[in-house]
């Protein structure tokens, strides 16, 4: 079980890569309770995290970075900011389909 994580890990980045530049939606689990959503542009994939740069208020912007391992588990979902669809299939909700 250990190599299908990884080979949806390699996935994920493998999809992120190809969208930097692209604008998308970061709905973020942060414990407790509090739930994050932001949009915002990937500026660059890590072998471990990939970056987005957010719009803050005041015309700032700040960037966060998140883990694949986190969109792997639902963690941090990702949408295209457009249509709200998911860009990757939380792991739970694949384990169900299946």
């Amino acid at each position: 079980m250990e190599d299908q994580e990884v080979n949806h890990i390699e996935d994920i980045h493998e999809k992120l890569e190809g969208m930097v530049g692209d604008r998308v939606k970061v709905k973020a689990n942060m414990g407790r309770t509090r739930v994050i959503e932001r949009i915002g542009t990937i500026q660059t994939v890590h072998p471990a995290v990939f970056i987005i740069e957010v719009d803050e208020r005041r015309g700032r912007k700040s960037r966060q970075s998140y883990q694949y391992v986190d969109v792997l588990t639902g963690t941090v979902e990702l949408f295209d900011p457009e249509s709200g669809e998911h860009i990757f299939t939380p792991l739970g909700n694949q384990l169900e389909e299946h």
